[in-house]
């Protein structure tokens, strides 16, 4: 008899636990093994860990038996929709046009199901449009393409309020808003505002405009990794104004493209305020600024200020400019920690004598400034100085967000402090059954093979997304660092007895409750006996499945705090936190020192386990 055939009739079987005979109790689903396993490999009496437990892969037998056998003959693409729905995995679907066409004003109130949304507000005359929220969710979607909106529009009020915010969207593409517009004015406020690992494509804002006012507010502010490209501001438009606020800041770790901006316009009132700003460790180019425009004038303030170290590069900023446009550029590059900053071609080529307005640019060692305006052209102001305070020296800890780290001293009853975003903002995936995970490849040498199984494009975003952490699990361990990545609760339950022995527990922070506000911390509790341990920390990877990069932590304190509503005094949350207790290898730029001033091996750290990320640690 066959494998299939066996499971099959197994699947038909249940076995009664308290009275049911739900799916979740057949003995032989990827469910109840992982939860036979962890009674075989656990050994002491405390209860299941219910929130690793129900991570398990929710394939029935009959499932996993065929999805198995597909896995083992290399054609499991072949039913690659199937598999990623009943696997609860995170796979990029077929997009497939959805037209959408409005004749009259529309006031979109909330817009959700869209994935490919078309032609919104085309040639309209006169009136106002409005959109407030276009894919505003917490969860999780793979993909959303908007296109023009707006567009060849005569004296039209265009309003967008939010676009993906708070998504965990991993490609957006927005193009053309307001093209060809004349008169009237486009006010975009929040694009991808929190959005986590983003992909984020934005083309054509209001080019070939006439006599348009437009402004954007808030692009990617507070986003997390992923990378960013926006391409043509007000090109060639005429008697425009534009006002652009706010790019990526307080971003971490992003990768941003900005290219075109206002160029070729003629009388323009272009201003752009804050471009990477309190970033942390970006990687930023800007190209094409107010390049060729005829008369207006031309300011860009706060560009990577305060940003923490990363890599920098600025070309044409009001190059090949005529006589009559007036040029400011106020704070270039004045970071926290040196970065790599390169600035070229600064009103080069420009015509006529003017003068053009430069402060503060770069403190870093690091930085150059190349090929601006040799004859014609001088500068109005042009400071390299060190001091920052003219920006706010309260600045330089403000892109470590509030209640991240903290001291060991903190834990005590009646402590009121900062609780940071704790909410995971990962896309909702399951763990694999180990039989299919065995059978799957992974490693970066055999990245094409993983394309194939899940049908990912060349140079895509999930392409970029598997490789980054497909090298985060195979980089080497750091001194005294043992690690592993994990993609089923069987693997991450090995890994941690390896570490620790077999009388473990595992813990992770409740829930959510309280996240961004202030806490009192209530009744606290030392893993282990408030001992000096080592412990096995797992954190999210972004993978098709669920996948964790397990390490093992020496020297640390684990602690369980109940945490308080700090008014009422009622419980809201129960807490975990690790203290870890030698820092001496961290880098002196880690976001601990700058929230907490001191540095590497001079004081201890301490944080939250933030939700579905855990601890393990040797039980009591």
């Amino acid at each position: 008899m066959s494998t299939l055939i066996l499971f099959i009739l197994l699947s038909t079987l249940t076995v009664a636990y308290g009275g049911g005979n739900s799916a979740d109790q057949n003995p032989f689903t990827p469910k109840a093994y992982v939860s036979r396993y962890w009674d075989r490999h656990v050994r002491n009496t405390l209860s299941k860990p219910s929130f690793l437990l129900s991570k398990a892969s929710p394939l029935t037998a009959a499932d996993t038996a065929s999805f198995t056998n597909l896995a083992a003959t290399n054609t499991l693409s072949t039913r690659l929709p199937d598999f990623c729905s009943a696997a609860h995995l995170l796979c990029f679907p077929d997009v497939r046009p959805s037209l959408e066409k409005h004749t009259k004003d529309v006031n979109f109130q909330f817009y959700q199901d869209a994935q490919n949304f078309t032609n919104y507000g085309t040639s309209r005359p006169s009136g106002t449009d409005s959109f407030k929220n276009y894919a505003t969710t917490f969860f999780s979607r793979p993909m959303n393409d908007f296109r023009r909106y707006s567009r060849r529009s005569a004296g039209h009020v265009d309003r967008f309020h939010n676009y993906g915010n708070d998504t965990n969207d991993i490609y957006e593409n927005f193009n053309t808003y307001g093209t060809s517009a004349a008169g009237g004015s486009g006010e975009f406020k929040h694009y991808a505002t929190r959005a986590n690992f983003p992909e984020l494509q934005f083309t054509a804002y209001s080019d070939r405009s006439g006599g348009r006012t437009q402004s954007f507010s808030s692009y990617s502010e507070d986003g997390n990794s992923g990378g960013q490209n926006f391409t043509s501001y007000g090109k060639d438009s005429a008697g425009a104004g534009n006002e652009f606020l706010s790019y990526g800041t307080k971003a971490n770790v992003a990768a941003s493209s900005f290219a075109n901006y206002g160029s070729k316009g003629t009388g323009s009132n272009d201003t752009f305020t804050n471009y990477g700003v309190l970033m942390n460790v970006p990687e930023e180019t800007f190209q094409s600024y107010a390049d060729g425009t005829v008369g207006g004038s031309e300011s860009f303030s706060n560009y990577r200020v305060q940003a923490n170290v990363g890599d920098d590069s600025f070309q044409s900023y009001a190059k090949n400019t005529k006589e009559g446009t007036q040029v400011n550029f106020n704070n270039y590059a004045i970071s926290a920690n040196p970065s790599s900053d390169t600035f070229k071609g600064y009103a080069e080529g420009a015509e006529g004598d003017y003068k053009v307005g430069f402060t503060g640019y770069g403190v870093n060692t690091n930085a150059t400034f190349k090929d601006y305006a040799k004859e014609g052209v001088s500068f109005a102001s042009y400071n390299t100085s060190s001091s920052s305070s003219s920006i706010g020296g309260s600045l330089v800890k403000r892109w470590v967000e509030p209640g991240k780290f903290f001291r060991e001293s903190m834990l005590k009853e009646g402590s009121v402090m900062a609780m940071p975003d704790i909410r995971d903002k990962m896309p909702q995936r399951s763990f694999l059954p180990r039989s299919i995970l065995l059978k799957l490849p992974f490693s970066s040498s055999k990245i094409e093979e993983l394309k194939s199984v899940f049908k990912v494009s060349d140079n895509s975003s999930m392409e970029k997304m598997m490789m980054d952490s497909l090298g985060e699990c195979e980089r080497a361990p750091s001194v005294g660092e043992i690690k592993r990545c994990v993609g089923s609760v069987e693997d991450m339950i090995d890994f941690a007895t390896s570490v620790l022995g077999h009388n473990v527990g595992v813990w992770t922070t409740q829930n959510v409750n309280g996240f961004s506000k202030n806490v009192m911390v209530g009744r606290v509790k030392g893993m282990n006996g408030g001992k000096v341990t080592k412990s096995v920390s797992c954190h999210q990877s972004l993978f098709p499945y669920l996948l964790y990069y397990c390490h093992s932590v020496p020297k640390v304190r684990v602690y369980e705090a109940d945490l308080l509503d700090p008014e009422s005094k009622a419980k809201i949350n129960q807490g975990v936190a690790i203290c870890h207790l030698d820092t001496t290898a961290w880098s002196p730029t880690h976001g601990a020192f700058v929230a907490l001033g001191s540095g590497p091996g001079k004081i201890e750290v301490c944080h939250w386990i933030f939700e579905n990320d855990m601890t393990w640690t040797i039980a009591d």
